[in-house]
């Protein structure tokens, strides 16, 4: 028996998976609800994997495959979902991970986001900032507050992306998808280009290097709004990463941009749902004065108290919002546990709760 691309990914689709493992020595492997379940069928070939990886990748990225040892792309499976592909050379052998892309844009109340969002994205200028490890849903957060701009304000809206994940429709914005290595060779460029091309949002996938953030903070200064993506948890450790990718002499100049032009960070991990399915769990910081004064005086250590007491601007900490979800019974005490930022802290208030820990 072989196994047909178009069948993994109706399988997928049919299964609710986020991703689709094809690893040789290895039977198909969907992720659904987080958790790894194989596919019922015998083990893959090193010519299995070849074969599939053909089906689907580009010869250009078949080339790059070989000459770099992977490559990542985009695609779209009829008109049912687009996928993210990653595939790469693994003991000499061929693998790929695919991330399902729903076709269907969410609300920002489906995915959990409040309504005092909508403010800081209608803001005219500044840099709204979507962090969380891989795989925590930043993409889809980012498309849904692209989408409400989309459908509530008129505009330019340019988004910078490897691969394009979500395709956005003309509504009341005209849209400006411009994927990196296709459309364009880096994000610092397609940056700089944006802004000779009358834009009013620019969505940049991910704050890669140096250069990149330089660029995206220089477009939020100027009048634009930017929404960006890090690998980063939390408010602080994000503020602290951007300083730190610059040398000593430029800290202190990147720290009195930040501190000027950063609007919101939005902090999210995903979670294991009660009865299946996955549900976002957010840190929001909204940047007030006294923010902004902790992040020019380096003394970012001090904007999670400023969390915990924003809660009428809209801000929120990562444990509260892990607490709440517990308390309405959509996430496990273990879940709200093992994804809290203070562990010990964490316990003692599920145990308030009435959790058994």
């Amino acid at each position: 028996m072989s196994y047909e691309m178009n069948d993994l990914l109706e399988l997928m689709f049919d299964q609710g998976a986020s991703d689709l493992h094809l690893q040789v020595d290895q039977a198909p492997t969907l992720r659904i609800s987080g958790s790894m379940v194989t596919v019922d069928g015998p083990k893959l070939s090193a010519q299995d994997t070849e074969d599939l990886m053909k089906a689907i990748t580009s010869t250009s990225h078949q080339e790059q495959l070989k000459t770099q040892g992977g490559a990542d792309f985009g695609f779209a499976y009829e008109k049912k979902a687009r996928f993210r592909v990653s595939v790469l050379r693994a003991k000499g052998a061929i693998g790929i991970v695919l991330r399902q892309i729903p076709n269907d844009l969410h609300s920002l109340s489906d995915i959990g986001l409040p309504d005092t969002i909508k403010e800081l994205i209608s803001r005219p200028r500044g840099l709204i900032l979507v962090t969380g490890p891989t795989g925590s849903g930043k993409s889809t957060t980012l498309a849904s507050m692209i989408n409400w701009i989309n459908e509530h304000k008129d505009g330019h809206i340019i988004t910078i992306e490897d691969p394009i994940e979500y395709f956005h429709d003309h509504k009341k914005c005209i849209v400006t998808q411009r994927e990196v290595g296709n459309d364009v060779s880096t994000f610092s460029a397609a940056i700089r280009g944006a802004l000779r091309q009358d834009p009013d949002v620019i969505l940049v996938g991910e704050m890669r290097d140096l250069e990149t953030i330089e660029a995206a903070v220089g477009a939020a200064e100027t009048g634009h709004l930017v929404f960006a993506t890090l690998h980063t948890t939390g408010a602080a450790r994000t503020v602290d990463r951007i300083v730190d990718s610059f040398p000593a002499n430029m800290k202190d100049q990147m720290r009195t941009q930040l501190a000027s032009s950063i609007v919101a960070v939005i902090s999210q991990v995903l979670c294991r749902k009660t009865g299946g399915g996955r549900i976002a769990a957010f840190e929001i910081m909204v940047t007030t004065t006294s923010i902004a004064q902790l992040i020019r005086e380096n003394k970012t250590y001090r904007i999670a108290s400023d969390i915990q007491t924003g809660a009428s601007r809209g801000m929120i900490s990562l444990d509260a919002h892990l607490l709440s979800l517990f308390n309405r019974d959509l996430i496990s005490a273990e879940e709200a546990f093992s994804k809290s930022q203070n562990a010990e802290l964490m316990r003692e208030k599920l145990i308030e709760n009435g959790a058994q820990l």
